[in-house]
């Protein structure tokens, strides 16, 4: 088997709580921010959707917007963060006027 390597550095504090059946995973991502992610465990046999719906439950209590939610892995939106900032124009600095 041939390994893949490292494909970036995520650095992240994390608290761990839990709420009936869903895990709740405070993170603090540096260079990104504050996250909550919710993880949903289901019983033997339960459909997927089910999970879903304890999710956007536990939003709407936590009063949660769903326009706020993020998908993808950390390091793939540091990845996208740094793209879009090497990618921005530098604007000149104008000359400070003579005094």
């Amino acid at each position: 088997m041939r390994a893949l390597g490292i494909s970036g550095r995520v650095i992240k504090q994390r608290a761990l709580l839990r709420v009936g059946r869903t895990r709740v995973h405070l993170d603090r991502v540096e260079g990104l921010g504050d996250f909550l992610e919710l993880e949903v465990v289901l019983h033997d046999g339960e459909n997927a959707d089910a999970g879903v719906a304890v999710a956007h439950d536990l939003l709407r209590r936590l009063q949660i917007d769903p326009a706020q939610l993020v998908s993808g892995a950390y390091v793939d939106l540091l990845r996208a963060q740094a793209e879009a900032a090497s990618n921005t124009p530098q604007t000149p600095h104008e000359p400070a006027p003579p005094s």
